[in-house]
């Protein structure tokens, strides 16, 4: 299948101090350019809605060779890669003057939206031309399992704000990268960049709720885990590694 390609300018607001671009903003690229890619094959938002189904996000693994510093824009392709019984794959890459500095892949799932079960994606998308069963390739990058700590260097307590929801009233995917490294200091961010991102989405969080962020830091290396503050539960787990600038 041919790749949806778009071109993203990086706003100023999308950098951080140093002219790097934040976190949030590259996962709110990649999801637009899912959304936008699924709604022009028939199975995005448009259609899932009528369905009662909602697209939940359940993994990425991100690599870069160069993370975007200075840059103001990049060129992001995106390719579904197709669906088993329970879960659709798509893959990204992420370019800078024809140079790929970075990949993606991505895992989802179909939620019914009335009973929050899992809905059977190989029989919704059967008769979608540009979904096929997911084949393996080479190259495919591979998602680390992320293990809880035993300790954790830093805690931080967020409250859920209304402007954090997305169209389906969940906290928006871009968020959980925010509270995770917002535990990370100043100098830890300004002195690294980041070489991969594992994430593995577990639970949804409603406005209202406190989600309670804890890291756990070795040297390149930081585990992060997103908890429902009230109830203790495990809501997104995320494991970066990164390079000194």
């Amino acid at each position: 299948m041919e790749l949806f390609e778009e071109t993203v300018k990086i706003r100023y607001s999308e950098m951080d101090c140093d002219l790097v671009l934040k976190p949030s903003a590259l996962l709110q690229f990649l999801q637009d350019l899912a959304s936008d890619n699924a709604e022009q094959l028939n199975f995005g938002y448009s259609y899932i809605i009528k369905h009662n189904l909602a697209w939940f996000l359940l993994k990425y693994r991100i690599e870069f060779d160069e993370y975007p510093e200075g840059i103001y824009d990049l060129t992001i392709k995106t390719e579904p890669r197709g669906y088993n019984k329970l879960f659709a794959f798509r893959d990204f890459i992420i370019c800078h003057k024809e140079k790929v500095i970075g990949r993606a892949a991505s895992s989802w799932a179909l939620v019914d939206l009335k009973n929050k079960g899992m809905a059977n994606v190989s029989e919704l998308l059967k008769d979608n031309k540009y979904m096929k069963l997911f084949e393996k390739r080479e190259d495919d990058l591979v998602y680390e399992k992320i293990r809880t700590p035993e300790r954790f260097d830093v805690e931080k307590l967020f409250e859920i704000r209304y402007d954090d929801l997305d169209v389906n009233k969940h906290v928006n995917n871009a968020n959980y990268i925010v509270w995770a490294f917002e535990s990370l200091n100043f100098d830890y961010r300004r002195n690294h960049r980041i070489r991969s991102i594992n994430m593995v989405f577990k639970k949804e969080i409603k406005y209202g709720s406190k989600v309670l962020s804890q890291t756990f830091i070795n040297n390149k290396t930081t585990i992060h885990i997103l908890k429902n503050a009230d109830s203790g539960e495990e809501l997104c787990l995320v494991q970066a590694e990164w390079n000194e600038k």
